[in-house]
């Protein structure tokens, strides 16, 4: 008779390492796909517009000097901005929704569903109807963004207050964010019955999301807010994974809970203002990105946070070369291509989890 093989210790972790290594390549693999996917619809959000060009076209533009004048311009000056804007907006937009999703403990948590998107809706509106402006007329470029950011983030803040509450819990802050939503809401709804046609105009497209806004100062902003949230959030990566075990787990791990989910509804809350502030409402990116990057890769933040932002910017550019393609000749807001496009895709990951 062979005699039982007996598993020692170091085997058994040998055998752990090995098990997680090659978890750890396969998220990265996944991570290397979306990455290409992203770059891909990048190109072709270049490619397609008024003017139509191939890939070899935009390639040899973007890094050839010397290329025709009018095809620098219209790549340089209009659609490159454009393009890296809904990389960044979508990151950025993914990013806030996992991480609020995160420390809030609650799948439906995200910048429009806590009302922050509704919040600065609102925000811009007071500039655009009423002329309400904390900057001086000199600024009138940031004036409606930074209406719009003031007012999204002072939502954020009374969120916050209230959380402190005794016997608030997660699940009320996300009702009391909802409820943010419909007053918010309402109050533009005010203000748009009350505004005359040329105002009315400027609200309505304001609120359906355009990344046309988008300029070279304002994404330089956009990433700087990005990148230095993002190494908040991943310099917090283990603390952020064990939170996912349950408050009482992570307290007992030593991790601030409190501390922790001060600082990831704040953050979340900062980086998705600049963006709602500059391009306008877009939902469900951060509802639906955070959702597929999890069923990818797993609640790992480590993998988590950098597959939610990919999976962010490549929703949205696929939304943006989306809305130049639905229509011919005609480029549609992206809210509305985002929301289109997102309730069916968020009705496919709520089915599918269902039948697990």
């Amino acid at each position: 008779m062979t005699a039982p093989v007996i598993s020692t210790p170091t085997a058994t972790l040998a055998h752990g390492r090995h098990l997680y290594g090659r978890l750890a390549r396969r998220r990265l693999v996944i991570l290397g796909g979306i990455a290409v996917l992203t770059v891909i619809f990048f190109i072709l959000d270049l490619s397609i517009g008024q003017a139509h060009y191939s890939a070899l076209e935009v390639l040899s533009v973007l890094w050839d000097s010397d290329a025709p004048l009018p095809i620098r311009v219209i790549l340089w000056e209009i659609r490159l901005p454009v393009a890296l804007a809904a990389l960044v907006v979508g990151a950025s937009l993914s990013v806030a929704g996992v991480e609020m999703q995160t420390v809030l403990g609650n799948p439906l948590a995200s910048p429009f569903t806590l009302g922050l998107s509704a919040a600065a809706s609102f925000g811009a509106a007071l500039g655009l109807i009423l002329g309400v402006s904390v900057l001086p007329a000199s600024a009138v470029a940031f004036a409606i963004p930074a209406n719009a950011f003031l007012v999204s983030m002072a939502a954020a803040l009374f969120i916050h207050r209230l959380s402190h509450r005794r016997g608030i819990t997660t699940e009320m802050i996300v009702l009391l964010g909802t409820t943010l939503v419909f007053t918010f809401t309402a109050l533009l709804e005010a203000l748009q019955y009350v505004a005359p046609d040329q105002a009315l105009s400027a609200v309505v497209f304001w609120t359906m999301g355009s990344l046309s806004r988008a300029s070279w100062l304002k994404l330089g902003i956009m990433s700087a807010v990005l990148a230095a949230v993002s190494l908040i959030f991943a310099r917090q990566a283990w603390a952020l994974t064990a939170l996912r075990l349950g408050e009482a787990r992570a307290t007992s791990l030593g991790i601030p809970v409190a501390r922790l989910r001060l600082q990831g509804i704040l953050l979340g809350s900062l980086l998705a203002s600049v963006c709602v502030s500059f391009v306008g409402t877009i939902g469900f990116i951060g509802l639906v990105g955070p959702h597929i990057a999890r069923m990818l890769v797993g609640e790992d933040q480590r993998f988590l946070l950098p597959a939610s932002a990919l999976c962010g910017a490549f929703l949205l550019s696929a939304a943006s070369v989306l809305s130049k393609s639905l229509v011919a000749g005609q480029t549609l807001p992206i809210g509305i291509v985002t929301s289109l496009v997102g309730v069916p895709l968020f009705f496919t990951l709520i089915l599918r989890r269902n039948k697990r």
